[in-house]
């Protein structure tokens, strides 16, 4: 009995932490709130970027030499696993692995990422440039963006273009954070 409160318990907190990160709650849209890039080449798309900035979720908070890598599995499934230290250069390594799918194969802009085997979110490419070297990521909700490159380091011009594109989309930016990369 004993060993089944300590399950449920855990169960409970993680539950309340997905709800407070944002990963749950009101479903997509059938059709996107927003602009999406026009078209996502995925075998351009695919590979290692680095996070430069991001809104914190519960599961991420305080991140450092973040990075967000994707590969094409079985299926067409999106094999993604998103590293980062915690607390500092020198912190732990925390690394996740959601498994997306393409939600709008005509654009491939529009995914769904799947946590934990269990939730789905929406995931939204704003912007890609042409060369593929730089990203924004979106959400539904407005809140939560990724600003990401094919380097660990980024100029702050090109930085604050990016963040325009998220003005622009009017993203609520008050909790967006830059990364610090070695």
């Amino acid at each position: 009995m004993k060993t089944f409160v300590i399950i449920f318990s855990i169960l409970i907190i993680i539950g309340c932490l997905l709800a407070f990160s944002g990963c749950l709650g009101p479903r997509a849209p059938e059709k996107p709130n927003q602009k999406l890039a026009e078209f996502v080449d995925l075998e351009r798309f695919m590979g290692l970027w680095y996070v430069h900035g991001y809104t914190p979720t519960a599961i991420d908070k305080n991140a450092f030499d973040a990075t967000e890598s994707y590969e094409i599995g079985k299926g067409g499934r999106i094999l993604t696993t998103y590293r980062f230290r915690k607390g500092g250069h020198d912190g732990p390594e925390k690394t996740f692995n959601p498994v997306a799918t393409v939600y709008d194969e005509k654009t491939n802009a529009e995914w769904r990422m799947r946590f934990f085997g269990v939730i789905n979110a929406p995931y939204y490419i704003v912007y890609v440039d042409d060369e593929y070297d730089y990203t924004i990521i979106g959400n539904p909700n407005k809140k939560l963006a990724w600003i990401m490159s094919r380097q660990s380091a980024i100029s702050d011009d090109r930085y604050e273009g990016l963040v325009s594109e998220l003005k622009q989309r009017e993203y609520d930016l008050s909790n967006l954070q830059r990364v610090a990369h070695k």
